[in-house]
């Protein structure tokens, strides 16, 4: 058994100086592969279902829509956000005339608020969400299949990678993020 102090398992003081050294290597290529597995699908992107997909039941539904597609949950919570951490969270609306209503209404009840994880997550998040206006989505997205109105439009996806990072960041702790190795990740990246 390795203790504390020791970062070796017990089977290396039984081996000899060649095995000690071949199994260290085998690990430092082990955790290089990792790491550019990692850098490969690290990008992150905000995603919340809006107080209508809480109420209605659809965050199972949405969750599966994700993973079925091979993305990585790496946060989630469910919270009711003030009325000023909305005002933050969409300070780029603030001068649209729907701004204050639309604060009104994601204060309303409670958001189920998500980090997912994987390569062009962003985009292709957006993609799954389908497009704001849900007359205009496609069947097979989310809002083409569980919305119709844009006030009720189920779901928020950050537009771009810089304001994931923005988002993510006002709604979750670094804490709360996540960081793990999916066991499917060799059966959903080639590289």
């Amino acid at each position: 058994m390795s203790t504390k102090n020791d970062s070796k398992p017990e089977i290396f003081g039984k081996l000899g100086p060649k095995d000690r050294a071949i199994l260290t290597k085998a690990k430092e290529i082990n955790e290089q592969k990792q790491q550019q597995q990692n850098n490969m699908t690290s990008e992150q992107t905000f995603i919340a279902i809006k107080p209508d997909g809480v109420q209605r039941g659809l965050v199972g539904d949405i969750i599966t829509r994700f993973e079925r597609r091979g993305y990585k949950l790496v946060a989630m919570k469910l919270t009711t956000a003030s009325k000023e951490h909305l005002e933050k969270h969409y300070e780029d609306l603030s001068d649209k005339p729907f701004f204050k209503g639309l604060v009104a209404y994601m204060a309303s009840g409670p958001v189920c608020a998500m980090v997912w994880e994987g390569r062009e997550v962003v985009k292709t998040g957006r993609q799954l969400l389908g497009a704001t206006n849900p007359l205009a989505s496609q069947p097979g997205t989310i809002r083409g299949d569980f919305a119709i109105d844009v006030g009720r439009n189920v779901c928020h996806g950050s537009d771009a990678v810089e304001s994931a990072k923005k988002e993510i960041a006002l709604w979750f702790d670094e804490k709360e993020i996540q960081s793990w190795t999916s066991t499917q990740h060799s059966w959903v990246y080639e590289k």
